[in-house]
């Protein structure tokens, strides 16, 4: 009898600060369908903090700060530890031995014709100066993809050019030593309307760094004064959801390895203070 491949999912953000509407809708929404449709083996959601580093680097304590809180944003959402593998990047060290080795197998030249690359490091003014560590950025996302060995990866449209490069990996890499690598499928939302959620001020999409944004954790005053009254009873709930979860002195969270052979224990065990 044939071997059943199994189903898995990554799938994360990375801790700049507190997730918003636009990751509700576009995102956050999606993955707790998925995580309780029973298709899928396995579910990885990763808190990206070692990449939210690379331009970040001079100001550490703002991403150790945020992945608390976008944790309690995946709690407070419906996201289930018991179902979901909820890890932090920066806990899988191989991860990082992963990416150099992966750097060897793609130029320069790529990372720089690639669409995702581009827009963001001339919406950070990087022009000039890119940090190396976020110029490989999608060498990094490959690793993180195919360390797990995830066969599917929700991802929205912006991030389309970023999974086409992991591709582009798998086959190099699988070409010159041998079928290893899981080619992942890519997801996207299946309502067109959420490829490009816009803020509250109109534009195109709903980002931390227009400052434009709905917080799943902001208060329900607060929800009242930015939002149209078709959001206010969502966001309100999921503010509420979250708070309860302050109640809990600890917030204990599972981060289980999908190779046995890549991490050196099955599971790491970690305890965020929430006061």
């Amino acid at each position: 009898m044939e071997n059943k491949k199994p189903k898995i999912i990554l799938t994360g953000d990375r801790p700049t600060g507190k997730l918003h509407v636009g990751h509700y809708v576009g995102s956050l929404k999606r993955r707790v369908e998925l995580q309780n449709s029973g298709e899928f083996d396995k579910i990885f959601i990763m808190i990206a903090d070692a990449q939210a580093l690379t331009d970040n680097a001079d100001n550490p304590a703002k991403i150790r700060d945020n992945i608390m809180e976008v944790a309690l944003d995946y709690l407070s959402v419906g996201l289930d530890p018991a179902k979901s593998n909820i890890f932090i990047q920066s806990h899988v060290a191989e991860l990082t031995e992963l990416t150099f080795y992966y750097m060897n197998l793609v130029t320069v030249s790529r990372l720089q014709r690639n669409p995702t690359v581009k827009a963001e490091i001339q919406m950070r003014n990087f022009e000039t100066s890119i940090p190396m560590g976020f110029f490989n950025y999608p060498i990094s996302q490959a690793a993180d993809i195919t360390a797990f060995k995830a066969t599917t990866v929700p991802v929205g449209e912006d991030q389309l050019p970023m999974l086409e490069q992991t591709k582009e990996i798998v086959h190099k890499f699988n070409a010159v030593y041998g079928e290893t690598l899981v080619d992942p499928e890519i997801l996207l939302p299946s309502n067109k309307a959420c490829l490009r959620f816009p803020g509250i001020d109109g534009k195109a999409t709903m980002s931390k760094s227009l400052g434009n944004c709905i917080y799943l954790s902001e208060s329900e005053a607060d929800v009242k004064k930015k939002s149209c009254p078709c959001l206010q009873i969502r966001i309100i709930s999921v503010s509420k959801i979250r708070e309860s979860w302050k109640e809990i002195p600890y917030l204990l969270i599972w981060m289980r390895s999908a190779m046995k052979d890549i991490l050196q224990s099955t599971y790491l065990n970690m305890q965020i203070w929430m006061s």
